[in-house]
């Protein structure tokens, strides 16, 4: 019987492209006492890697919170899958705003002492006792209220890229961070001011408002759904969008769309940008803001010790980065001191810029055809190698590569080597070789861009 993952994400990566199927991502949480939380977790495994659903997903004796990928066409039977415990019947799915077929690549699901680290001692208070819960208008009319405080309850690099209108944004690593920041912050309003609160998907809200209501808050409310249901709220009723810029989301995708506003800049050069990259560097992972122009550059790496760090032999990599944690406890989210432009806690709402709505993935899904996919990257000399495994590829072609570290990038090919060799046209079966300005994985793809003529 499987219970863990048994594929890479690069193999996932390719037997979902194969597949040719339309995928949706999704988030859902719920509180709920689960006597057994590893027989619950298992459970949940066999049903959802039956369905092909992927995802990362925390399970605990309070209950599941859950960010996944699920194929469309089984979307119903995957709603079958927790209709069947009575805590989830009828329970809201988020539908994501963007979709990425690549959000999830394996299937996660983690046995936690708590589905959100909030380092509460839930025996001290109600946890039942939560704040009003409001609707996409109601939240905006509130927010009008001149006796409303409205707290941003996500970390810095959230917020940094799009929050509400007049939010405090704190700046904070963690939601447990938060907590005491904003109750010490505000000690003075417990009586007379509304507490208006907000996070990605609801769930930091449901704890944090009871939490708040125990502190003596008198007057708290919190977005139901978070900014997800929000936006699909607006766009159903055509509500005027009080969130400005981007939603940050924690899968491939690193962020939503809401508004064309861009709020933030980018951290190493200041042009208006709200784009995260993850730093290259395998021993960093810094988690930063990074526009094409320094993307490129820095070969999507936070400074020059982490880029010339990545140009070294694999096997000196691996020996710098002895010792050190390992997972997700080697990200950082954002603090470094080689990042000039940096500003986290800035609550200012001023657009910097307009963003360029166009969405490559949607755009060029009928006018491309696979090609072959990455086998290697040369650092230092900048050449990739691919392997041609459909069609033909020709010097003046245009391409797009794509892959869930990489992006989408296109590129016009100016010179070929096929087999060592410069060549016009590579064919079926050709291990070729161009010069790229940025790093590919064994997870990406070639795409070759069809003309419209080609596309009749």
């Amino acid at each position: 019987m499987q219970l863990y993952n048994t594929l890479s994400a690069e193999e996932r990566a390719q037997l979902i492209d194969e597949a040719g199927k339309q995928r949706l991502t999704l988030s859902f949480y719920a509180y709920a006492k689960i006597e057994d939380p590893k027989k619950f977790r298992d459970e949940l495994f066999i049903a959802w890697n039956a369905l092909d659903a992927l995802g990362r997903i925390y399970v605990a004796h309070e209950g599941i919170n859950a960010q996944m990928s699920i194929p469309a066409d089984q979307f119903e039977a995957f709603r079958d899958t927790l209709e069947g415990y009575e805590f989830m019947k009828g329970i809201r799915l988020n539908v994501a705003v963007e979709q990425d077929n690549h959000s999830f690549l394996k299937l996660t699901i983690k046995v936690r002492p708590k589905i959100v680290a909030d380092g509460l001692n839930d025996d001290t208070f109600d946890v039942t006792n939560k704040g009003v819960h409001l609707k996409a208008q109601e939240f905006n009319d509130l927010l009008e209220d001149p006796n409303t405080i409205v707290v941003d309850f996500r970390n810095h690099y959230e917020s940094e890229v799009g929050h509400f209108e007049g939010a405090i944004t704190p700046d904070v690593e963690n939601f447990r961070e938060s907590l005491p920041i904003i109750n010490d912050q505000l000690q003075d309003f417990k009586e007379d001011k509304n507490l208006l609160m907000y996070c990605t998907g609801g769930i930091r809200c449901e704890k944090a408002s009871a939490y708040f209501k125990h502190q003596g808050f008198k007057n708290v409310f919190q977005l139901e759904g978070g900014i997800i249901e929000y936006t699909r709220q607006i766009k159903e009723e055509g509500i005027k969008s009080k969130f400005i810029g981007k939603n940050f989301v924690f899968d491939h995708r690193l962020g939503e769309r809401i508004t064309d506003d861009i709020i933030s800049k980018c951290h190493q050069c200041g042009k208006p940008c709200d784009n995260h990259t993850n730093c290259s560097n395998d021993a960093c992972h810094l988690l930063f803001i990074q526009c094409d122009e320094c993307k490129a550059v820095m070969e999507n790496c936070c400074s020059t010790e982490c880029l010339d760090i990545t140009h070294l032999p694999l096997a000196e990599q691996v020996k710098l980065r002895e010792g050190l944690k390992v997972g997700n406890k080697v990200f950082r989210k954002g603090k470094s001191d080689a990042l000039k432009f940096k500003t986290s806690g800035d609550s200012s709402v001023q657009p910097l810029a307009k963003a360029q709505t166009k969405n490559i993935r949607k755009k060029i899904s009928v006018k491309k055809v696979l090609l072959g996919k990455a086998e290697h990257y040369y650092t230092k000399s900048k050449i990739a190698q691919f392997l041609i495994e459909n069609k033909e590829l020709s010097v003046g072609d245009k391409v797009l590569i794509s892959g869930p570290t990489t992006g989408e990038q296109e590129v016009t090919i100016t010179e070929i080597h096929v087999n060592g060799g410069p060549c016009e046209t590579a064919k079926t079966g050709d291990q070729i070789t161009f010069e790229l300005p940025f790093r590919v994985r064994l997870s990406d793809k070639l795409y070759k861009i069809l003309p419209p003529s080609e596309n009749a």
